[in-house]
């Protein structure tokens, strides 16, 4: 091979590793750039919240179920089931409940059409609830959990 050759040859090695160096540096540079604010500010301001269901159970209590999204995985939620009770004219919360795993369920799922598949209440005391979510269209709807709210503390069925 002549010394023309491998003169150009050494010339691309050399550019393309110095283009990795620098592509790996400023890669460098940039992750470390944003690393001034928290991640905790960041996902803190990126979690969104949706109430997905609510029943008023005679004038006494309020259940509610709420979709958070993870503020790791945009793609994952967990979803709340709240208890109010009123008090002086207000609803005053006096428990929470996770149902499921947190981060167990799907973001898009709980929040879109169709989300809540059973959401059964009654005004006795102490009041059954069931619940069942959708996972996803292609799985269905999850398995039914069943709670007793009995004095505003919700309890498994």
């Amino acid at each position: 091979m002549s010394s023309v050759r491998k003169g150009i040859r050494n010339r691309v090695r050399t550019r393309r590793a110095s283009t990795a160096a620098l592509t790996l540096l400023m890669a460098g540079v940039l992750g470390t750039a944003g690393a001034g604010a928290s991640s905790a500010d960041t996902s803190a301001a990126a979690q969104q919240k949706k109430q997905i269901a609510s029943s008023v159970l005679g004038s006494d209590y309020k259940i509610t179920l709420t979709a958070l999204q993870s503020p790791e995985d945009q793609y994952a939620a967990t979803v709340e089931l709240q208890v109010y009770k009123q008090s002086g004219g207000a609803w005053k919360k006096t428990d929470l409940v996770t149902v499921g795993d947190v981060d167990g369920w799907f973001w898009y799922p709980l929040t879109g059409r169709g989300a809540v598949c059973e959401f059964s209440t009654a005004s006795t005391e102490p009041a059954p609830l069931t619940v069942s979510l959708l996972v996803t269209p292609s799985i269905g709807c999850s398995d039914p959990v069943n709670y007793l709210v009995k004095e505003g503390r919700v309890y498994a069925g």
